[in-house]
C-alpha cells in the first residue's frame, strides 16, 4: 500500500511538473538595475524541495512568476541538503525557505507563507 502511495504521489508529481513546463506563469518585469539589486536580495534564499512534489512545484511557480533567482536544493535523497533540513530548520518538510541571516538562519515552511512572504518582499 505504502509503494501504490508513493507511486502515485510521484506519478502526480510528473504530470503537474509537464502542466506547469506547458503554461508558464506570466513574469514580473523589472528594470535592468531593479533586477540586479532583487538578483543580490536573494542569493541569501535557498529552496529545499522535493522535485515532483506539488507543493514544491507550486512554490517553484511563484518563483519563476516573480523572476526570482533561488537556489533550489533536493532534499529528497539522503546527502547534505536533508540532513542540513532536519538538523538547522527542525524538519524534513518540503517546501523549505532558508533565509541566511548574519547571526542565523530563518526558516519558512508551508508553500502558501513562502509565496506570501516572497510576494510581499518581492512584488
Amino acid at each position: 500500500m505504502r509503494f501504490f502511495l508513493r507511486l502515485l504521489r510521484e506519478g502526480s508529481g510528473r504530470v503537474l511538473i509537464l502542466i506547469d513546463w506547458l503554461f508558464r506563469p506570466s513574469i514580473v518585469k523589472r528594470s535592468a538595475e531593479d533586477q540586479s539589486m532583487v538578483d543580490q536580495e536573494t542569493k541569501i534564499i535557498k529552496l529545499y524541495q522535493f522535485y515532483a512534489c506539488p507543493f514544491c512545484i507550486k512554490t517553484r511557480r511563484a518563483i519563476k512568476r516573480l523572476n526570482l533567482k533561488v537556489e533550489t536544493r533536493n532534499a529528497q535523497a539522503e546527502g547534505e541538503f536533508r540532513k542540513e533540513l532536519e538538523l538547522s530548520g527542525g524538519k524534513i518538510m518540503v517546501p523549505c525557505l532558508k533565509l541566511e541571516g548574519a547571526v542565523e538562519a530563518s526558516w519558512i515552511y508551508e508553500s502558501n507563507d513562502i509565496i506570501k512572504y516572497l510576494d510581499e518582499r518581492f512584488q
